[in-house]
């Protein structure tokens, strides 16, 4: 690592610590050759898939587009930053873990809808109703209806 003070490209490592809940590793260096201290982080390159859109185009994966449609979800919700910061990076996770080089936005929708599902139930249908393009008062009341049954078969399994 090169010295920011005199350029010397060698210095050595005095101290090494995780850093950003283990995302990252500080460093604190010392430059062999004018001894002044310096800090460095490193992380890895995170890369993700790009989206395969309905129509058939590919475009790279978007964190701020997923961030505005989590933040519209949940306008005026009872939800902290702290939880819509969790939520984005778990379905980023998710995205990553599948393995792919492209996956498709339906695939994204489905991630995103099941992390709203458990985060706020209002969320989750203001997404549904915008992702699955309800056109009607009835498909809200399906939506919500299946998300009721979904509640009496999670909470009826519990109690056995």
């Amino acid at each position: 690592m090169h010295c920011p003070f005199c350029d010397t490209p060698d210095s050595k490592v005095i101290d090494s610590r995780l850093a950003a809940q283990g995302a990252q590793i500080r460093r604190r260096r010392e430059c062999t050759k004018c001894g002044e201290r310096f800090t460095t982080f490193e992380s890895y390159e995170v890369v993700m898939p790009r989206v395969i859109k309905s129509n058939g185009k590919n475009e790279p994966f978007d964190e701020q587009k997923l961030r505005r449609s989590l933040m519209h979800a949940l306008q005026k919700r009872p939800v902290t930053q702290e939880q819509i910061e969790e939520t984005l990076s778990d379905i980023q996770q998710k995205i990553r873990r599948l393995g792919e080089r492209d996956v498709k936005s339906l695939t994204i929708g489905e991630i995103v809808m099941q992390s709203l599902y458990v985060l706020d139930h209002v969320a989750y249908v203001r997404f549904a109703s915008v992702y699955h393009d309800f056109q009607n008062v009835d498909a809200f009341r399906k939506q919500i209806e299946q998300m009721q049954q979904r509640e009496l078969n999670t909470s009826s399994g519990q109690s056995k």
